[in-house]
């Protein structure tokens, strides 16, 4: 295994896969690894690759390879370990759960188990393994999982989706998206269901979250855990009863990647505390091999709701967005008809059981849906500066407080570029903290 030498960033050949993320290539030499490009470009709406922000390809990327190198090391759960210990906003019946687990025992004694191998050097092409390399590139090293599909039929008139494929499966990627919340943004998609939501069906629907209800910008008294699939054409919000059905996991298999989920969000949270950010939620997957749980897949600034405090008045502050939200927050203010005909088209798909993407695309063809609209250049050199900082502070360049003046300040220009364009109420409206 890992046998491969020279530049192996020259050796790429065409990839095998290309999404909208990220690109798959084979590892040379050894056919159970592969090698995945994070790209530039990005998506809000699932409606496919819409804008390109520089530099954040390889700031993903090196995000990804920090944190899962952090996962594997037994000392990042002590931290997690004193983190929980110490987070008084927790009940005791959650710390509890938390501490005493046989989980976080392991974990701090053999760190986690990752799909993730090393980064490739920008400069040499060579594998780098336990360090972050001298010139970080946007190509990490993962393990490969085969990636089952469920398959969709109808049932008297209705589109389903078949999940026994998964019954007997192994070396699989879990077919969930598992979303730990630390807090509840204004566009936490829990948070915007339960505004539609009749009382009853709303008081289930905390009590299968374990909460006593949801406010927008308020911090949970414990971190709660939701599920959506993960290869159906939307990304659908499914019980935690329909989640353990879906997962081929076995009860205490399934409990055990909810108790990793949650911790695992304790790394995310650390790390961009150290940088003066706050957490609110992130997505995990994992894939199941011989019965063992892995972190997989991508966790990056694209995939996690992370703020910066930028004081408004009194004790009340603007929560700006590290992250991919502060495109979609864009969208929305400056372009809310578009996102309106992508709500449209989605529930169309949805109605109907066809392809999202086709429907939106002929949709904006024929002119009943907007055309989709280009991101404000000097509003991407914005998220560019945000991102860069973060790269250094995972590269170690600066120290972690300075990483968060710097952090400030860029906010702060982005609320002036909202003052300028007579949007800041907007702003405002949807991201003020009392």
């Amino acid at each position: 295994m890992i046998e491969a030498e020279g530049n192996l960033i020259e050796q790429l050949g065409e990839p095998f896969h290309q999404g909208s993320v990220q690109c798959l290539y084979p590892y040379a030499g050894d056919d159970t690894l592969m090698v995945a490009e994070t790209g530039a470009g990005g998506s809000v709406f699932d409606v496919g690759t819409i804008f390109e922000v520089p530099g954040s390809d390889r700031c993903r990327a090196l995000f990804r390879h920090v944190l899962f190198e952090r996962l594997a090391d037994p000392a990042t759960w002590n931290r997690v370990h004193e983190a929980i210990g110490a987070d008084r906003d927790l009940s005791q019946e959650s710390r509890d759960l938390l501490l005493d687990g046989g989980v976080l025992a392991t974990l701090r004694e053999k760190g986690a188990r990752t799909h993730h191998v090393g980064m490739l050097d920008g400069l040499s092409g060579a594998l780098v393994q336990g360090a972050v390399p001298d010139v970080p590139s946007a190509f990490n090293v993962v393990r490969r999982f085969d990636v089952l599909r469920p398959q969709a039929v109808r049932i008297y008139g209705a589109q389903i989706y078949d999940y026994s494929v998964y019954a007997n499966a192994d070396g699989y990627v879990v077919p969930l998206e598992a979303i730990v919340r630390f807090g509840v943004t204004g566009a936490s998609s829990i948070y915007k269901r339960s505004l539609s939501m009749e009382e009853k069906q709303k008081a289930q629907f905390f009590s299968e979250l374990g909460v006593d209800g949801l406010d927008a910008w308020k911090m949970l008294s414990r971190p709660v855990l939701d599920f959506t699939s993960k290869y159906e054409p939307t990304d659908r919000p499914v019980t935690r009863q329909e989640a353990v059905n879906m997962s081929g996991l076995s009860p205490a298999e399934f409990s055990e990647m909810a108790q990793l989920a949650v911790l695992g969000a304790y790394v995310v949270r650390l790390m961009f505390a150290d940088i003066g950010l706050q957490l609110w939620d992130l997505k995990w997957e994992l894939a199941c091999e011989n019965g063992q749980l892995l972190f997989v897949d991508t966790v990056d600034t694209d995939s996690v709701r992370a703020t910066c405090q930028v004081p408004v008045s009194g004790d009340a502050w603007l929560a700006l967005h590290v992250n991919k939200q502060a495109v979609r927050d864009y969208y929305e203010i400056f372009h809310p008809e578009w996102v309106e005909g992508v709500a449209q088209a989605k529930a169309e798909a949805g109605g109907s059981g066809g392809d999202f993407h086709a429907i939106l695309l002929e949709g904006q063809a024929t002119g009943r849906f907007p055309a989709t609209p280009q991101l404000d250049s000097v509003f991407v050199d914005l998220q560019a500066e945000k991102l860069g900082f973060v790269d250094a502070y995972l590269r170690g360049a600066d120290a972690a407080s300075a990483i968060a003046d710097q952090l400030a300040w860029v906010c702060g220009k982005e609320v002036a570029y909202y003052e300028e364009r007579g949007c800041y109420e907007a702003l405002l409206a949807r991201n003020c903290v009392d």
